[in-house]
């Protein structure tokens, strides 16, 4: 089986295959989303300190920051199928 990954900015990369969904973090069940995996340990931000643009989602609750659009995200992901 051949993992396929996708680039979600500032060199960092996730496997395609474990990806639920990329959401925009600006409504209020995204906020507590990203606080309850703050709080479970479950959170990777790889932002770098810059603003928050896309929240990855994955299979194993892991939730993930990231500084690229998630528009930008998703082009990756189908560019890769």
């Amino acid at each position: 089986m051949k993992v396929e990954l996708i680039n979600i900015g500032f060199g960092n990369i996730v496997a395609a295959n474990r990806i639920i969904a990329i959401v925009s973090p600006e409504s209020a069940p995204i906020k507590r989303i990203i606080q309850e995996a703050r709080d479970r340990g479950m959170l990777i931000d790889a932002t770098y300190g810059r603003r928050t643009r896309a929240v990855v989602i994955t299979d194993s609750d892991h939730i993930i920051l990231s500084a690229v659009q998630p528009e930008t995200v998703s082009q990756r992901l189908g560019d890769d199928e």
